[in-house]
């Protein structure tokens, strides 16, 4: 059934705000040749297409004022090209050749698309002249120069090279994302700027890349660096608002695609902003079924789920045309906000609301929430209905709610779980991390609790005002995991579990293994059965593992079972690298075969701080917080009450839910950490 609609004229015209000024990089935008990762039509010749985008007309008067600063931030819209080609602009121009110029992404689907494209672009294969590292991936050689890679890896060679000495440039773009990782980074990038000039080594330069125009902030923290602005090619859009505020955006976003899909040409493609996977995935069944039953003379609707835990092949369908007399509508995360430019794009739909995490430092609690977005990212979203030609953008919320929201995203160092960044300043013998120049400062709450945590797992100590690292926290460092991870693999010695908790933290490291179509949810079930283990998620993943690594790493089983192969393989070569990792450090790596026992002990040993206990009255209750928690519907125990258990990660919605959860037994925390729980009881009395 076609849900019944209302008219457009729930919504109220408002005309947008002028996103860019020239600034000292003015110049005409130009309509053709937009950027595509995926086939066209009609090929455009690379370089004809390089040529056609807007920055191009820039180009040697950016180079000369690169050529002279040291420091500098660029404003620039996504699709004005400025992340594939002012990296090869600096190169063709002998600037920085003299190491490795680097460009930073805060996402993986990013690093490696882009390094792709230019790859193309410079007509040589990937890894040789230009190359990508993500987390556990790495395509570069001796030969690469330009070198795209995730904030996060940028951050992990500098704990062993403080100077950045293979760089010559560092590019750290998508700046306005305030990822953790970016934030650390610039105070990383400006230390090695400055200590290489004291040093008299090959001066640093620094480029800030932004989407958006509030970059006072970067200029100001690296000492008055000059702001260049480049105009993208952006065309009219028309923003409307409801007129009243919507109790469910869901459905808002439904009726308002089909509202779309019934009156425009089938030309223009529809983008939707939604929050997560499972809702994308309901969503694109939904969309599905009721295309199926539109009138006669109604295009033809595809419709693509874009996230980032989707397979890669699936990923690169959405850059691909629709056949004709097709609409694409692509029901994305906020991964389409500024990552990546996907053309024939008229219309978006913007829900408003972003999954986020959020940490509170008293309560101990790390929660992914769905939020209101920042009116940064309101813009960010209406742009992408620009990037061709005239677009319009719906926004599933009233005028008044839009004057409401925060003017930036509030920056991720100022609401995640520090443990992993305070660890990573110790490792980089910054002098003292209580007072690291941040460009964001995190509350002196959240760095107290933060260290709080490193030293309840052993990484540090205190010794009269200062904080020193021991021996076990500089081999945490040495995992590219959070500290809790890195703990509990080197505590499977003892437990002699090292090959299965090798296994199980990989699966966890990497998106979702396991594909979970809405269409298909009986054949999903039934294909699960033989997989799950009454001892929790983690040893039900551990199963799908093993099966997957004794049938030879087939692919027709992984479709057979609703498994991201592209995924598990990942899994082998995280497991792989973490393995390699460890012989360096001559652990012993044992098996615990069929002892489940020992690996739930060593999982109680590392993740003691993420335990519920069951309550009287049947619900949960976190063992630090005595947050009531509930068990999620994806995981294996739903339908079980387990006395205690430990869990990954909590997931807010209508309520708090604890994700892969594993069975332990109370006694093996208090083993853990005696005086930990010792305290949290004592506090539970008073």
């Amino acid at each position: 059934m076609i849900p019944a609609y209302d008219t457009m004229s729930q919504y109220s015209y408002h005309p947008p705000a002028k996103r860019f000024k020239p600034g000292s990089l003015p110049f005409t935008p130009n309509r053709r040749g937009t950027m595509q990762l995926g086939p066209r039509k009609q090929p455009v010749p690379m370089e004809q297409q390089r040529r056609s985008l807007p920055i191009y007309q820039a180009r040697a008067q950016l180079i000369g004022q690169l050529r002279q600063l040291e420091t500098a931030v660029i404003i620039g819209e996504t699709g004005s090209g400025k992340t594939t080609q002012i990296p090869q602009y600096l190169y063709e121009a002998s600037i920085g050749r003299q190491g490795i110029i680097g460009v930073t992404q805060p996402r993986r689907v990013a690093a490696i698309s882009l390094a792709t494209r230019v790859s193309e672009e410079r007509k040589t294969e990937l890894s040789k002249l230009v190359g990508y590292t993500v987390r556990f991936e790495d395509f570069t050689s001796e030969e690469t120069r330009i070198k795209f890679l995730t904030d996060g890896m940028l951050l992990r060679e500098a704990i062993g090279d403080p100077l950045m000495c293979k760089y010559s440039v560092v590019i750290l773009d998508e700046a306005h994302e305030r990822t953790v990782h970016t934030d650390v980074l610039f105070g990383v990038v400006k230390m090695a700027q400055k200590k290489r000039k004291e040093l008299g080594k090959l001066p640093l330069k620094v480029i800030i890349m932004s989407a958006t125009m509030d970059v006072d902030l970067f200029s100001q923290y690296f000492n008055g660096a000059p702001v260049l602005y480049l105009e993208g090619r952006q065309h009219p859009i028309q923003v409307y608002y409801t007129k009243q505020s919507q109790s469910d955006y869901l459905q808002a976003a439904l009726i308002t695609v089909f509202q779309i899909h019934q009156e425009a040409p089938a030309s223009h493609d529809i983008l939707v902003f939604l929050t997560g996977q499972e809702e994308i995935e309901a969503m694109t069944k939904t969309c599905r079924d009721i295309a199926k039953h539109l009138p006669d003379g109604c295009p033809q609707m595809t419709v693509m789920p874009l996230y980032a835990s989707l397979p890669h092949s699936q990923q690169l369908r959405v850059f691909q045309n629709a056949p004709k007399d097709h609409r694409k509508v692509i029901l994305s995360t906020n991964i389409a906000e500024t990552s990546i430019t996907i053309t024939g794009i008229k219309y978006v739909v913007d829900t408003g609301m972003v999954k986020a995490k959020k940490y509170n430092s008293e309560s101990g609690l790390e929660v992914l929430a769905v939020q209101r977005v920042s009116k940064a990212q309101a813009w960010q979203r209406t742009g992408r209905a620009g990037r061709e030609d005239s677009g319009i953008c719906y926004r599933l919320y009233t005028e008044d709610e839009f004057e409401k929201l925060e003017k930036m995203t509030l920056p991720e160092i100022q609401r995640c779980n520090l443990a992993s960044v305070m660890l990573q300043l110790l490792v980089l013998r910054v002098p003292n991390i209580l007072t690291f120049d941040f460009v964001s400062k995190p509350s002196p709450d959240s760095i107290r609790a933060a260290i709080d945590q490193l030293d309840l797992l052993g990484a540090l100590e205190r010794k009269e005002d200062q904080i020193i690292l021991t021996s076990l926290g500089r081999k945490m460092a040495a995992f590219p995991l959070e500290p809790k991870f890195s703990k509990t693999i080197l505590l499977s010695p003892k437990f002699h579990c090292t090959e299965e908790i090798l296994t199980i933290v990989a699966l966890l490291s990497v998106d979702s293994i396991l594909h979970n179509p809405p269409a298909k949810r009986d054949e999903v079930q039934a294909a699960r059965k033989k997989f799950i283990s009454s001892e929790g998620d983690h040893f039900t993943l551990l199963n799908v593992f093993r099966a997957f690594k004794n049938l030879g790493k087939n692919k027709e089983w992984c479709r057979e079972n609703f498994v991201n192969g592209r995924n598990m393989m990942l899994v082998s070569e995280v497991r792989s690298q973490l393995r390699d990792i460890c012989i360096k450090m001559s652990m012993p790596i044992e098996s615990s075969r069929t002892d489940t026992r020992n690996i739930r002990q060593c999982l109680a040993h590392g993740l003691f701080m993420n335990a519920a206990e069951l309550q009287p009255d049947g619900t949960y209750t976190t063992v630090e917080t005595h947050q009531p928690v509930a068990i999620h519907p994806s995981s294996v125990l739903f339908h079980c009450k387990p006395a205690c258990v430990v869990y990954n990660e909590l997931l807010h919605t209508s309520k708090c839910y604890m994700r892969d959860l594993c069975v332990v037994d109370a006694d093996w925390l208090f083993e853990a950490a005696p005086e930990y729980f010792r305290r949290k009881l004592k506090s539970a009395k008073n």
